[in-house]
């Protein structure tokens, strides 16, 4: 799908034609290895019954983002600076949460990128894989532009998409199952499977990074307004279909066999094994590749992404929201940008070598089931209010959608929030 802007409405010197970037930046970011494993490990349950709940986790991405463009895109205003005008309280939860995310997601990340490749050349460590890709990452996007880094992006939701669909269709998908699949249904046992589903594909902090990619993008005015919209709809329909399929994939593969699966990356070197059973060896390194452009474009779009709300969130911590601008946001570049990256990269390697300390594990975890309703509702309160143009503010329609998507995260959350303190006192 292609659309040509014009002069007048993209207020650029020169025609637009290519529509879709930013949405793929913050599309490949939020899947990892973790929520195509939980999608597969769904199928392998309940089959193809939880297949509603997978087309429903994409809508809610397209609500939630399409909210994050449109705050930006309408105020000229990061969604960190529209936290800010919420109150400081706003600033000291994102500053904490981010520096122990930062830091437990760093060593989580890198690892991630590494199993595949472990796998793939079992003679070398995975340690040393872990720092590789932390180190690749990190030189990608230090010396690297937006522009770069979008069509690495691209390529690796490419890789993705033909390892992960490809495994659907060579899995032979049973079309009624897929149908009767759409008829929400919850059987016995699998509201957690439902909710991590709905709420957890495609869905971290790096959804609240978008509006920063719009901005390297240099989509800045509200002219931008449904060029955003088809960009995101366009990127989290993809994220959708690799949920589909990898339910799909767990349905055909694992339910009518009874395999079982681990959490986390190992699953999907579980499921590697199982393919190579199935369709031989080749397929199955198919999909470690394809498992491995999921871990390490994740990884890259965090290391710019979430640099960029960190370098905002230390330059503009201490000043009042009204002279608050994006244009006060620093770029990828910037000093704060950067340390931040570091940040991501060499004290994990701590973790990395050491073994993940618990109590950083359950704090990192009491933050991170707080963030994605604290997203959610901030943006139902900010789209409602005056800092929005009323052109841009929600309508009734998008009130109900994005309160229902602050309830699931809010149900998740709680959920969340309850295992990490019951693992506290264990």
């Amino acid at each position: 799908m292609a659309e040509s802007v014009t002069t007048q409405e993209a207020g650029e010197e020169k025609p637009k034609w290519r529509i879709v970037g930013p949405g793929i930046v913050a599309a490949a970011t939020g899947v990892g290895a973790g929520d195509l494993v939980a999608t597969a490990l769904a199928g392998s349950l309940y089959g193809y019954v939880l297949l509603w709940a997978a087309v429903l986790g994409c809508i809610f991405k397209i609500i939630l983002v399409e909210g994050t463009g449109r705050w930006y895109l309408s105020t000229g205003k990061t969604i960190f600076q529209g936290w800010r005008s919420l109150g400081i309280w706003t600033s000291w939860y994102f500053g904490i949460y981010v520096v122990l995310w930062g830091f437990v997601y760093g060593a989580s990340g890198m690892a991630s990128a590494a199993l595949p490749l472990a796998a793939l050349f079992p003679a070398v460590p995975l340690n040393v894989f872990a720092i590789a890709s932390g180190l690749v990452a990190l030189v990608l996007v230090w010396f690297g532009k937006y522009g770069g880094l979008e069509k690495i992006m691209t390529v690796l939701v490419g890789i993705l998409f033909v390892s992960v669909v490809g495994s659907a269709i060579l899995a032979v998908p049973n079309l009624g199952g897929i149908m009767s699949g759409l008829v929400p249904r919850i059987p016995e046992g699998s509201m957690f499977y439902v909710l991590g589903i709905a709420g957890g594909v495609g869905g971290t902090i790096t959804l609240a990074a978008y509006g920063y990619w719009l901005k390297e993008k240099g989509w800045s005015k509200p002219s931008w307004m449904r060029v955003m919209r088809i960009d995101n709809s366009v990127a989290y329909t993809v994220t959708g279909i690799l949920a589909v399929a990898m339910l799909i994939v767990g349905a055909e593969l694992l339910y009518s066999a009874n395999i079982a699966l681990s959490e986390g990356g190992d699953g999907l070197i579980d499921l590697a094994d199982v393919l190579a059973q199935r369709y031989g060896t080749v397929w199955s390194v198919i999909f470690l590749v394809g498992f491995w452009a999921a871990s390490f474009s994740s990884l890259i779009g965090v290391w710019n992404g979430v640099s960029l709300m960190f370098a905002d969130f230390v330059v503009n911590f201490r000043k009042h929201p009204k002279d608050l601008s994006a244009d006060k946001a620093p770029s990828s570049g910037s000093k704060q940008a950067r340390a931040y990256m570091l940040w991501l990269t060499f004290p994990p390697m701590l973790l990395l070598l050491a073994g993940k300390p618990f109590a950083i594990i359950v704090a990192y975890g009491v933050l991170g089931s707080l963030f994605m309703p604290f997203l959610a509702v901030t943006l139902l309160w900010l789209l409602n209010t005056k800092r929005v143009p009323k052109r841009w503010r929600n309508g009734p329609v998008s009130n109900v959608l994005l309160s229902l998507v602050a309830l699931v995260f809010i149900v998740l959350g709680a959920q969340e929030l309850y295992n990490q303190i019951a693992a506290l006192f264990a």
